[in-house]
């Protein structure tokens, strides 16, 4: 049983060793974008190639961050949370040393397998080693120091970009991952699910990859011109035969746990469990509430790819002061997402998820209006500040009405599911937005081509959000995040959540046997 105490020092070691875990993570995210213009220039890049370098790590993140979850509990959660910190670094130093474009790509893509692993393992750790009471203070202490890190990466990266080289931004990993194999070798405990078994669904996850893999390179590629048709044609081909094949994977899996007791009929041998429960779409509202997730991070994923970009290319920002020039964001979530979370528990999650994608989607309407001669003070704060305040609204009762909506025992996979959502939204619309906004080839060279694609695909992004406040008007009960006892739940993102995706959450505790029928998810595809 975990006994750890966060007052304690081992409970401050595993907390330094998870926050710094993710934090690697975090900030190569968010300060890859900053680097985005000298990069290019440096290995002669494109916006397609500026495209992969940021769809190729959320690409294999979002295929096997689930997979990830499971195999750290299996396996042992600091095992698979060292392994994934030290793939990430590896290739961080690709990335830092490559010779052109294709090298930095596959290198991104390799930093994206690192980041599915020790992702999620950083909260299974903080869940699998603290004492159930000190569980959500472990959490909140965990967000609010991740939003620090946050906060501070795209300055750190702009300084760096400008004072080393892009470079840098990449082989900064390597001593803060130093610190956090050290601290987690000597201070974190081992710990696994004695409840996982059977084998792992190693078909529905290539099936996944596959199907955003195929799905991408078809949106990416075709508007270039310079990319064959007929292998254009044969990825999105590829891309939408695995979706199906998955779809029909998962519940072939499903279907046999359900029947077999979680045994196959020959043989007594273990039927895997699927990565993806199908019957946590059973709640029209968590299946709405995912849609309205796809399009709200699908927009920003787009804002957060060309806003650094157009700040530095037409707006003639430095790195640094483009790479803050999103830190009010950060602040005002850091600030107002536990309120907005309390908030909504009061009221119900329609009223603050509608009023705030509307705010969001006036903000990035205003970024739109971000040009040649804007001025931080006057054109850039403003269009952040109404953005972070829509953003802060909708953020933590989205998280929380992901888990409300779904089954209590499919608690940990809806979580998980929500985050794969948000991840596939930001890959597929950054794929596809600029290039039908006009932005392809050489474009950011053109600083009067670049600016009229940026407000194309800023308005865009805004219509994605207002549709998403009229979904969320139009499904989103207002008793949502009231239990059938009539307590509140409560949302676990406390302090802050986190703009890139929704945070992995914690699985609940577990559910008496009795309660819980054979088919319920079991093992940790769900757990994070």
């Amino acid at each position: 049983m975990p006994d750890v105490r966060l007052g304690t020092g081992p409970g401050r070691w595993i907390l330094l060793a998870t926050v710094l875990g993710s934090s690697v993570a975090l900030l190569d995210s968010t300060v890859v974008n900053v680097a985005l213009p000298r990069l290019a220039r440096d290995l002669h890049a494109d916006i397609a190639g500026l495209q992969w370098t940021v769809n190729a790590y959320t690409l294999t993140l979002a295929g096997f961050i689930l997979l990830g979850g499971s195999l750290g509990d299996r396996y042992g959660r600091r095992r698979i949370f060292l392994i994934g910190v030290v793939w990430f670094t590896a290739a961080s130093v690709l990335c830092g040393l490559a010779l052109n474009i294709e090298m930095l790509v596959l290198s991104r893509a390799l930093q994206g397998i690192g980041g599915a692993l020790l992702t999620p393992g950083s909260l299974s750790i903080l869940q699998a080693s603290f004492a159930a009471d000190d569980r959500p203070r472990a959490v909140g202490a965990w967000s609010g120091l991740g939003g620090v890190a946050g906060a501070a990466g795209p300055f750190a990266g702009g300084w760096l970009v400008e004072a080393a080289g892009w470079r840098w931004v990449f082989l900064l990993n390597v001593p803060l991952a130093a610190v956090v194999v050290l601290v987690a070798v000597r201070h974190v405990p081992e710990s696994v699910d004695p409840d996982a078994r059977g084998r792992f669904d190693v078909p529905g996850a290539a099936l996944a990859a596959l199907a955003l893999a195929g799905t991408t390179y078809a949106l990416t590629e075709a508007p270039g011109g310079r990319t064959p048709a007929a292998l254009i044609g044969a990825a999105a081909v590829a891309g939408v035969a695995a979706a199906v094949g998955f779809v029909l994977v998962e519940r072939a899996r499903g279907r046999g746990r359900r029947l077999f007791g979680g045994r196959a009929a020959r043989g007594g041998r273990e039927v895997p469990q699927p990565m993806l429960p199908l019957g946590v779409f059973a709640s029209r509202q968590f299946s709405a509430v995912n849609v309205v997730t796809f399009l709200m991070y699908g927009g920003m994923g787009v804002l957060f790819f060309l806003f650094v970009l157009n700040l530095q290319v037409v707006g003639g920002f430095s790195p640094i002061a483009a790479g803050t020039a999103l830190l009010p964001l950060t602040g005002l979530l850091l600030l107002l997402s536990a309120r907005a979370g309390a908030f909504a528990q009061k009221v119900g999650p329609r009223l603050p998820m509608t009023v705030g994608l509307v705010v969001a989607a006036i903000g990035m309407l205003l970024v739109a209006r971000i040009g040649k001669d804007s001025s931080y003070v006057r054109d850039v704060l403003p269009a952040v500040v109404v953005f972070g305040l829509g953003l802060s609204a909708v953020v933590a009762p989205l998280t929380a009405t992901v888990l409300a909506t779904a089954d209590v025992r499919h608690a940990g996979v809806a979580s998980g599911v929500n985050n794969a959502v948000a991840r596939a939204a930001g890959l597929l619309a950054v794929a596809a937005i600029p290039p039908l906004a006009g932005l392809t080839g050489d474009a950011y060279k053109d600083p009067a081509l670049f600016s009229h694609g940026f407000r194309v695909a800023m308005t865009a992004c805004a219509a994605l959000l207002a549709a998403g406040a009229v979904l969320t008007f139009l499904t989103v009960s207002r008793d949502a995040l009231r239990a059938p006892t009539g307590e509140q739940v409560e949302p676990e993102c406390r302090r802050h959540c986190s703009v890139g995706a929704p945070q992995l959450q914690p699985e609940p505790e577990t559910v008496p046997a009795a309660s819980s029928p054979p088919d319920g998810p079991g093992a940790a595809p769900a757990r994070s």
